[in-house]
Parts: C-alpha cells; structure tokens; sequence
C-alpha cells in the first residue's frame, strides 16, 4: 500500500505530464453531495483524512488540505507525516483556496481538476481572483483516477417509491410547481443535479450513498419535456411505468453532458438558441455541466427552487416525524437506560455501544438505516466534533466523565439526528458548569418566538450567549435544516452566527422547516459537550399570559410570528446540572421538556425502564441562589 507521500509524488508526475501547475480534489460527487460513494473519495485516498469536508490542494513543491472548525483536531492527527499542510478554514490570517492559489502560482499557470467535482460557484471564485494572473482552468481531468488502482465502482443500488400516505404530494403536482417555478424566472429550462432534490421531486428514494437515500441521477426540466438522466437497472417496471405516465423520459446516467451541447433542441422548443434561458445552481451544479452549455444559451445562476419546496414540509410529512421521533426518542431512552445500568459491570467500548444503540433503533417499525455514521465519543474523544471510532481509536468505557453520542435514524415516517451527552459516573465541577451552560443555550433557542423574515443569524445569539458570557464558544453551526427520509443536513435553513460569503444567504425561516438546535462546548484533551435535538418551525400560538387591551391591534398590525415545536423526545442528564446556574423560566423550560419526555415515552418502555425514566425526568430545583 502507497504512503500519503508516495501517492503525491506520483500525482506531481502527472500533473507535470498534462502541464498542470496546481491540482485541486474537492470532497465532492457529481452532484455536490456532502456525503459521497466510496468511487467519489479521491482526497480521502490522496490525503490519509477522512472527515467528510475539506479539499486538498496540491502544487510541485507543497500541498494543503482546507477544512472547517468541526475537523481540525481530526485532521490534524490524520495528516501529520504526510508533508500536507493543514488550513484551518474561517481562523484568523488562513486564506481561501482560490487565495491560497493566488499566493503560490505565476501568472499564466494552470490549475487543473475532474471538473464534475468541482461547483460552478467554486470554479467561479477561482476564476475571479486567478483572473488578474491570466491563470487558466483545466476541468478535463481525473488524475487521481490513473493512480487509484482498485478505485470501487460506481454504485447503482435499487430506488423504491414511496406513496402519497408518507409524501402528501404526487410527483405530478410536484413537477407543476417546478415548472411554474420555471416559467416565473423567465426561463425555459432547469438543469436539476442535486441528488435530494430529485429524490423528493419523484418521490423516489436510493441507497447509492450509506446513510443518504438517494441515486445517482440528473434531471433536464422543461415545459414539454422532462428527462432523467439515470441507470435504468436501478428502476423496477412499476417505477417505470409510473414516471412514464408522468410524462418522464429515461435517458442514460452520462448522457446529461452530451444533452446539453444540443440545447435548445432536447427541451422540444422552437426557439433559437440565443432565445433560450436555461437556470441551473452554481453551488449545486458541475463546472463540467456548464461547459457543456452552447455559448449561445443564456445560463442564468440562481438557487433551485426545489430546495425551498423541500424544506416545507407539508402537513402528512410534518406528522409522520412526529411519529418517527417517537420511535428514536424510545431507542435512545432504552439505550441510555442501557448503558447507566451496565456501565462498569461490563466490558462497553465505543464502538460496541453504537452497535447497542442501532440495535435498539432496527426493534422500531419501519426503521430502514442510520441517518449518518454515529459518534460515539468518550472523554476527550468527545472534542473532536465529528469523531467517528474505529478499530484503531476505540476505547474501553469507564464509569466517569462523558459519552457524547450523535446519532440519527432513516424511518418510512422521516429522518431524525439527535445528540445526548451522557453521565457515565463521577463528573468534576468543570464538566458540570459546561453541561448546565450548553443545556441553556439549547433550551433558549428552543424556546425562540420570532417575526416571520427571521434567518438563522439571528437566532443563533440564543444558544451561543450563555458561553460568551464566559468568553467560551463552539466553532460549528448552531442548526441546519434536515430532510424529510432524505439527507440529514440540507438547506436552506440554517442557524450560525457568521455569514459565509462564498455560500448564498440562509433562508428565511417558514413553517414546515425542520432545523437542528445544537450548541456545544469542547475541550480538547478533556471532553466534549454537545445537546442536539430537531425543532419544526410553525406559526405561533398566542402570546401567554393576558395582553393589555391597547396591544391586541398593535399585535395583528405586527405580522406573521413563529415558533419552534420540539420534535425529539429523549431525556437529558439532570445529574450533570448545576441548577443554580439556570434561572427559573429555565429550569421551567426543562421541566416542562422532561414532562413531555416521560408522556410520550413512557408507554413503551418496559416498567423497569418506565421507573428509571420517572426518576430521570422528574423535576428539577434549586437547592442555593443562583450563583451567577
């Protein structure tokens, strides 16, 4: 097996063989995917890292890996020796890869990649800040394909449907209202290549990628054509015959690219081509799919209207994830009851009480996979943001300090992610105060009541004031949005205090959105905290308590106001807080969690389980003043 350094060495031979002066290996798929196949892991296999964010950047004499906050211990410990430098993303004084590239290259370079790994909206920002250099772009290579001898092959998994009672809209009404999306741009056509969005456009679902149901797939939308681009091995007759009825037509996975070089005659319209308007997503779309495009087609860059569709959920979705947070919050109570009870009588490790943990969740009806691979972090494994243990990193549990787990679930009834911090015995006051403060964040953004046209920037001071109180802070997003039996991260809502400028802004917040409320505290070499459960926004109720009669027209006059309804149903530690710490309408809000906890769970759990969870969520008071 080749090191890290003898694969880059034979990445520099040839690069130097094409006349590349710079290579870039994205993280991506075809379809801009945050989790990809193993065919697509070509900066794993390059660079030794395995997070699922981060690009590697290889130049004659250097090479850096860029990720963000949630891995920099990770990679940290997965590059050394490898002569990869590492760039720590949003700090301080680290540049941007297009700066980065900027910095190292002489003008009139090349910079060369697989172009359908790489976003239009990321070729761009190299283009724009290379351009004063006249460095040029090379999007017609796989170079790490020639040196990855036994690269896995593509996956083409089976697709299945899922019917109207778990949708609660046909894919009929569905492509009606894309294309009424179409023709309000103005446009003619839509390129569609993120793979979520053509799931739950044809209600369809895949496996292509673990833990992401989903098929690799594109899709060329029109008023009077509609192709999908696909393997049709993956597709039974019934599927077929449905998306034909639907006036669908199949077409071969690959043949996208040679589609769109005869726009505008595949999308059956009589214009000329310098006529038609053609709309794809640059952050989701492929440098390599715009290429294709004639010149003489105007392509207009503009986020897909699909990924605000999905993101409102509709009335049957919204209640089938209730019932499917039922199901995780009584797999992960019976699991902590689990592991409280059999901590330090047996031999539990990291990976065996994730492994616990699934088979808890594979006992509730229609439970299909994990919704992303679960951390199962102990101790100071728990500072690392996405840890995931293996076999080299594993542990024995003991019954003290922390077990962070961050796990989720794929049901018929819709995807769930949640993060418990559990007690395993004897805690110190430091990770008593860490608990309390990161559980109050959690409870104030819950608790949020905002004005509809309220993004997720301005939410996020909820969760983070209770830390930066004390000058502490997490360096990951406080919430993202999550599908609906789909990928367990998806936009376009967001809650994070910075504005990432080479990302579109974060939506506005609407009802049917179902967000992660998710604040963290990590020490490294000491422990992790993180307290995670998901959030459906919805309109708000009436204000509690009795309003001044002088207010009530001022009230209506004022608009749309929303609110969170708490999806996830599992009990947090009261063993771990320091209640002095938490005001009284904290404590309020807790108590009232746990409530709400017990009424829900409680009916399927054993009576010995039912007896502990009485006990967990019992309430919680004061013994001194508060102390802050």
């Amino acid at each position: 097996m080749m090191t890290t350094i003898e694969k880059l060495a034979e990445l520099r031979e040839k690069m130097k063989e094409t006349g590349v002066d710079a290579y870039v290996i994205t993280t991506d798929d075809f379809h801009a995917s945050e989790y990809v196949g193993a065919y697509f892991r070509e900066r794993e296999y390059m660079s030794g890292f395995t997070g699922s964010a981060g690009t590697l950047v290889v130049l004659p004499d250097t090479a850096a890996l860029f990720t963000d906050g949630r891995y920099f211990i990770q990679a940290e410990a997965q590059l050394a020796g490898s002569t990869i430098e590492l760039m720590k993303s949003g700090q301080p004084g680290v540049p941007t890869i297009e700066e980065y590239l900027y910095d190292h290259l002489e003008p009139e370079k090349v910079v060369g990649f697989d172009g359908r790994t790489v976003s239009l909206d990321f070729a761009d920002r190299m283009l724009g800040k290379l351009g004063d250099k006249k460095v040029t772009l090379n999007g017609e290579l796989d170079l790490v394909d020639e040196l990855w001898a036994d690269r896995p092959e593509l996956s083409h998994e089976p697709v299945f449907e899922l019917p109207f009672s778990y949708t609660g809209e046909t894919r009929a009404d569905k492509l009606a209202r894309v294309r009424a999306s179409i023709r309000s741009a103005g446009a003619d056509a839509r390129v569609i290549s993120a793979l979520d969005e053509i799931a739950w456009l044809l209600n369809l679902r895949g496996n292509d990628i673990d833990c992401n149901p989903v098929f690799l797939s594109y899709m060329l939308i029109a008023d009077e054509d509609c192709r999908l681009y696909i393997n049709d091995a993956i597709l039974n007759d019934e599927i077929t015959r449905g998306l034909a009825v639907d006036g669908i037509t199949l077409h071969p996975y690959n043949e996208i690219y040679t589609d769109l070089k005869r726009l505008p005659e595949v999308i059956q319209t009589h214009k000329k081509a310098e006529q038609v308007t053609i709309l794809l997503d640059g952050c989701q779309a492929n440098y390599r799919l715009r290429s294709c495009i004639p010149e003489t087609v105007s392509v207009v860059d503009e986020p897909s209207a699909i990924q605000l569709m999905k993101a409102q959920k509709n009335s049957v979705e919204c209640e089938n994830e209730r019932n499917a947070h039922i199901k995780d919050g009584v797999a992960v109570t019976k699991f902590i009851y689990w592991l409280k009870h059999h901590i330090g009588t047996e031999t539990i490790t990291e990976l065996s009480a994730a492994e616990k943990l699934e088979s808890f969740r594979k006992e509730q009806k229609g439970y299909i996979e994990p919704s992303f691979d679960t951390i199962s972090a102990y101790g100071p494994h728990g500072a690392i943001v996405h840890y995931e243990p293996t076999e080299e990193t594993n542990v024995e549990l003991k019954p003290e300090s922390f077990l962070l787990v961050d796990s989720g679930g794929h049901y018929m009834e819709g995807t769930t992610d949640i993060t418990r911090t559990i007690t395993l015995g004897t805690l110190t006051e430091e990770e008593k105060w860490a608990y309390t403060l990161v559980l109050i964040g959690h409870l104030n953004l819950a608790a949020a009541r905002f004005k509809h046209g309220t993004r997720g920037e301005n939410l996020d001071y909820l969760a983070r004031e209770p830390l930066w109180r004390y000058g502490l802070d997490f360096n990951h997003g406080t919430g993202h949005g999550v599908g609906y039996l789909l990928n367990v991260h998806e936009g376009p809502n967001r809650i994070h205090f910075r504005i990432m400028e080479e990302r579109r802004p974060t939506a506005v917040f609407e009802d049917g959105m179902i967000t992660s409320d998710e604040p963290g505290i990590y020490i490294e070499g000491r422990f992790g905290i993180r307290h995670e459960n998901l959030v459906l926004c919805k309109k708000a109720g009436k204000p509690a308590g009795k309003l001044p009669e002088v207010f009530l027209k001022e009230t209506e006059a004022n608009g749309t106001f929303l609110e969170f309804e708490t999806l996830t149903w599992v009990p947090f530690d009261t063993e771990a807080l320091i209640p002095e710490l938490m005001t009284d309408r904290e404590l309020q809000r807790l108590n009232e969690y746990h409530k709400n906890v017990y009424e829900k769970i409680a009916p399927h759990l054993t009576e010995e389980e039912r007896i502990w969870l009485e006990q967990a969520t019992s309430p919680v008071s004061k013994k001194y003043h508060n102390i802050i």
